[in-house]
């Protein structure tokens, strides 16, 4: 009995980062910038870490790298992928380690996960272990040899920020960011010691170890090499700055291969490791973040942030260029939602079209990548308006939502921010240009026929009546009359304390999302006077609100998505959150789903139960059956549904063991733990 506690609590313990009140996450597309990737080289298959998720790519044409699988989504960021033996292992930030069957990469099957105490950055596998290095943590040592049941067995806190490990023989060198290179003695994993540490001129990040060198990927100084031959006096005997920052690095053959972030692909000559040579590069177009090499060591397959994964030719080090490259989705800013799509304005990656029929499998079925940064979007008819920064009015033809195109442009004067619709007109927060109004009653010829270059920078918009009401960053809510599209003139404003980043309104009230100043209320019954009516502070930086109903919900960054009631505007009361693995950017709602922008973790779906139920907290424990008076749904602990069950004695010896959820016809909520 006191066994099956202490195991109970461990697991209770592992799902407390992922905090909620009253909300649940029913589904994601969940994909981003990419950070890193791993290869099945007989197989020729690419696992790419996107955002939240990993893609499963064919690779057997390096020009043409085609998708297999988008099946694999976590809960978290995918920092590190280690495939093995038809298995790959991720390390997704706070929710730890995942593993996953990709023995037929169709259908990839998640087979447990763990829940690491840090933030897991980066893993490697020896054996029966899973080696993690989970940031504040340190290493965590996890025994895998039941895939279904991983447990913890031992673990050494590193003094820095432990992000990368590398194994051999009975050692683990882990990269400790501040901390240096750290070995650790693992030939006992459950009492794993440091032997030795070696203090780095930047920070560590990567490191690999061949024989008895350890390569270390130094940040700002580069690739430096490690004599580990006595791991108790490890020394520097060579190294070689590159121009970026040094990441990740991979070692093949006589060659080192830094993934240098802005500085793109390194290509480093090891073969006299006291004196190492640049001998190539290629400047990838997005920030290198990781690197592989095929094992005939003919290519270089890259993890290039927003600019997804990239293929380079790598045959001669002295000369390598680009053969292909699969474009993944970036930054979740903004979203809109019609019917059964979501059109997410997704940075570098464009307009990308997520299909949420079912909330809990949505599926991209197209996308668009327009020319600058995708910050907002907003749809009418037929037609996406994207306000895509640098390249200005994007408008895209969406009639079929498989295959979206552009029909024109218009370039606006400033970084293009955000949009809002009202009839013929377009109106467009353009940052440092103030508002800008455009003519769309013909999409194909759009025209400006007025604007207001408002103090501050201009980050939202919305329209009521014949005001605009601005979201104007440190110069807080800026009230512009309309009525004359070709003359539009500030009629009154509110300095709000912080920085109003987006807006909401509704009949005499702007709801302002002011960053760390939280929520503010704004009485604007009358536009020329607007005042203060109450505020809520809020845990992180709020970027935007949306009101449905009597709620507001805030995206709030790192604090995720909030829910406040503002029934009685003048005292909002938090009725529900869900910590987004992300930094919550924007919102729609639709009935009881909450479609949140969850920047690099993509879109996340949230379902809003409207009860006072935590995630933390103790639940019920059964056994093998339960009575129940009525029908209910049941939910998993990611918040799938997976079976309704009857009224009466229900059998539930075929499901795991673990955390479920029940949610009864009058939507109240109750947690079982099945033991």
């Amino acid at each position: 009995m006191k066994k099956l506690i202490i195991l109970i609590f461990l697991f209770i313990s592992s799902i407390w980062a992922l905090d909620s009140l009253n909300c649940r996450e029913i589904g994601s597309f969940p994909f981003g910038s990419t950070y890193t990737v791993a290869i099945d080289p007989y197989r020729k298959i690419a696992f790419v870490g996107s955002g939240g998720g990993v893609f499963i790519l064919n690779i057997s044409n390096p020009t043409n790298p085609t998708k297999i699988s988008d099946k694999i989504r976590t809960r978290g960021l995918v920092y590190d992928v280690f495939y093995k033996e038809n298995k790959i292992y991720i390390a997704a930030n706070e929710v730890g380690l995942e593993i996953w069957d990709v023995t037929n990469p169709f259908l990839p099957i998640k087979i447990s996960s763990y829940k690491t105490p840090g933030y897991a950055c980066g893993v490697g596998i020896s054996g029966n272990y899973a080696y993690v290095a989970d940031g504040n943590a340190g290493l965590r040592i996890i025994d895998i040899s039941n895939p279904q049941n991983p447990y913890e067995v031992g673990y050494y806190d590193t003094p820095g920020w432990a992000f990368s490990v590398a194994l051999s023989e009975n050692y683990a060198y882990v990269a400790d960011r501040d901390g240096g290179l750290r070995i650790i003695d693992i030939t006992n994993p459950r009492t794993p010691y440091e032997r030795g540490f070696y203090l780095l001129p930047d920070i560590a990040n990567d490191v690999v170890v061949s024989g008895n060198y350890a390569y270390v990927a130094d940040g700002n100084a580069g690739l430096r090499i490690i004599d580990v031959t006595n791991p108790q006096n490890p020394y520097e005997i060579g190294f070689c700055d590159t121009p970026g920052e040094g990441l990740r690095i991979f070692l093949s053959r006589n060659y080192v291969y830094v993934a240098d972030g802005w500085a793109g692909l390194r290509i480093i000559d090891i073969s006299e490791p006291q004196n190492p040579r640049k001998v190539g590069h290629y400047l990838t177009p997005g920030s290198c973040w990781d690197v592989i090499i095929s094992g005939n060591g003919n290519y270089a397959y890259v993890a290039a942030l927003d600019f997804g994964f990239r293929i380079i030719n790598v045959n001669n080090p002295q000369n390598p260029y680009e053969v292909g490259y699969y474009s993944t989705p970036d930054i979740a800013y903004n979203l809109k939602l019609s019917n059964n799509y979501v059109y997410i304005a997704d940075g570098v990656a464009g307009l990308r079209i997520v299909d949420v029929s079912n909330p809990y499998e949505p599926y991209e079925i197209g996308y668009y990548d327009t020319p600058g940064w995708a910050f907002g979007v907003a749809l009418s008819g037929n037609y996406a308006y994207v306000a895509d920064g640098d390249g200005g009015l994007r408008i895209i033809d969406i009639s079929n939502p498989r295959n979206p195109y552009e029909i024109i442009y218009y370039n606006t004067p400033g970084p293009a921010w955000d949009i809002e619709i009202s009839g013929n007109y377009l109106f467009i927060a353009d940052f440092n240009s103030g508002l800008r109004i455009i003519d769309i009653s013909n999409p194909r010829n759009p025209y400006e026929i007025g604007y207001y270059d408002t103090p501050g920078w201009a980050c939202d918009v919305e329209i009521s009546g014949n005001y605009a009401y601005i979201a104007d960053f440190y110069s807080g809510l800026r009230i512009i009359d309309i009525s004359n599209p070709q003359n539009p003139y500030e009629v009154g404003y509110y300095d709000t304390p912080d920085l109003a980043y987006g807006l909401a309104v509704s009949e005499n009230y702007a709801y302002i999302a002011d960053g760390s100043g939280g929520l503010r209320i704004i009485d604007i019954s009358n536009p020329q006077n607007p005042y203060q009516i109450s505020h809520y502070l809020l845990p992180g930086f709020a970027y935007d609100v949306t009101l449905f109903g009597d709620y507001a919900y805030v995206a709030d960054g790192n604090a995720g998505l909030r829910i406040i009631d503002v029934t009685n505007p003048q005292n909002p009361y938090e009725i529900g959150y869900y910590d987004t693995p992300g930094s919550a950017r924007n919102i729609a709602v639709a009935n009881d789903y909450i479609y949140v922008a969850d920047e690099w973790t993509g879109l996340r779906i949230i379902e809003f139960y409207r009860v006072e139920i935590k995630e933390k907290g103790i639940p019920s424990f059964i056994s093998h059956s339960l009575k129940l008076d009525e029908k209910v749904d049941l939910f998993d602990i990611t918040g799938k549904k997976i079976i309704q069950l009857k009224s009466g004695i229900n059998n539930l010896s075929f499901l795991p063991k673990g955390l479920y959820f029940i949610k009864y016809q009058n939507k109240n909520i109750k947690k079982i733990f099945i033991h």
